[in-house]
């Protein structure tokens, strides 16, 4: 049962290649949660179930966040996908295509796999997209009040639902209590990412991250591209954007149609074999 471990900006992932595992159609939500726990398991912060055959792209990617549910996209999982790919010699050129249940996305192998361009698609407002709650509409600086503090909101999707709230205090302890009942509020019905936001600069963002299905983010690939994106939409940025996260930083170039390209590092952390007793412990 082998696995390939990675991390982008911190946010670590285990690679399992379907074909390593013949008796599996996919891992089950109790398989999931071991191998991902930081304790009982090989510790990430999810897991990529790939390649898979698919029609519409090159490779096929299924993305497991460690509570056993499944996510529609993530930017951080497709560059790490993307360096598993290179790194196992399955590429035959640089630029290539994976499809994901939120959309197919372009990738581009930069410094030998070290770097990564992903073309992640446009960023839509609309609230029947994301989706958010209430009648039709962008969901631009709306109020929403969590534990009784009131913060302005706007949501967004690039394949998985974001809500990204600007704040001037911020901290990963404002992520921390206010990002578990942001990711569940009866607004968001398929739950939700959250992004707490501070503006640098016209350049420069600041992101604090709780990930739906995994909780406190050191980075996030998706969460830098919505936020660059609302700021943008908001007239607080350019189009060139810097996301500064706790595990660093990742570049955002917001396109017409609010098409993203996003760039972001990738390191290699293991790779190893799972022992059949590590399913032995149930969590």
């Amino acid at each position: 049962m082998r696995f390939h471990k990675y991390h982008a900006l911190g946010n670590d992932y285990i690679v399992l290649d379907p074909a390593d595992f013949p008796d599996w159609a996919s891992p089950s939500r109790q398989q999931i949660r071991v191998i991902c726990h930081r304790n009982f398991g090989v510790g990430s912060d999810g897991i990529l179930w790939g390649p898979l055959a698919t029609a519409r792209a090159e490779f096929g990617l299924r993305i497991f966040n460690p509570d056993g549910s499944e996510a529609e996209k993530s930017g951080n999982g497709l560059r790490i996908f993307s360096r598993y790919l290179w790194d196992q010699g399955r590429l035959k050129a640089p630029t290539f295509t994976v499809e994901t249940p939120g959309g197919v996305v372009e990738s581009v192998i930069r410094e030998e796999g070290r770097l990564i361009t992903v073309a992640m698609g446009r960023v839509s407002f609309d609230s029947a997209r994301i989706p958010v709650g209430g009648a039709p509409r962008e969901v631009l600086s709306e109020p929403i009040e969590i534990q009784g503090r009131a913060f302005t909101f706007s949501a967004a999707t690039i394949g998985n639902p974001h809500c990204v709230l600007p704040v001037d205090d911020l901290s990963p302890e404002l992520a921390r209590r206010y990002g578990p009942d942001l990711e569940v509020h009866p607004l968001f019905p398929n739950k939700t990412n959250v992004q707490f936001l501070k503006v640098l600069d016209r350049s420069n963002i600041q992101i604090e991250i709780w990930e739906r299905g995994a909780g406190y983010t050191l980075a996030s690939g998706s969460s830098s591209s919505a936020a660059a994106a609302v700021a943008h939409r908001l007239g607080l940025v350019g189009r060139s954007v810097t996301v500064h996260m706790p595990g660093g930083t990742i570049g955002i170039e917001i396109g017409d149609g609010f098409s993203i390209q996003m760039t972001g590092t990738v390191n290699k952390v293991a790779d190893g074999r799972m022992h059949p007793d590590l399913f032995a412990v149930s969590v």
